[in-house]
C-alpha cells in the first residue's frame, strides 16, 4: 500500500495542476475580452473620424455656397478716395 505521504503529495500535485489549468483559462478568457473591448474602441474611434470628416466637408460646402452667394468687394475700395466735386 501508498504510504500516506505519497497520497498526500499525488492530491497536493494534482490540485497544483488542475488550479493552474484553470487559472490560465479564466486568464486567457480575460486577455481575450480585453483585445475585443480595444476592437470596440477602435471601431468607435472611426465612426467618430468619419462623423466628423462629414462635418467637416458639409462645412466646406456651406462655405462654398455663402461665398457665391455674397458680394464680395475688395477692400482697396473702400480705401480709395471718395469723388470729391469742387
Amino acid at each position: 500500500m501508498a504510504s500516506r505521504g505519497s497520497k498526500i503529495a499525488l492530491a497536493g500535485t494534482s490540485l497544483f495542476a488542475v488550479s493552474t489549468i484553470i487559472f490560465v483559462h479564466f486568464q486567457q478568457q480575460a486577455e481575450k475580452a480585453a483585445m475585443h473591448q480595444g476592437v470596440i474602441r477602435d471601431m468607435e474611434q472611426q465612426r467618430i473620424k468619419r462623423e466628423r470628416q462629414l462635418d467637416f466637408d458639409l462645412q466646406k460646402q456651406l462655405e462654398a455656397e455663402y461665398k457665391q452667394e455674397q458680394t464680395v468687394r475688395s477692400s482697396l475700395e473702400d480705401v480709395a478716395a471718395p469723388d470729391v466735386k469742387r
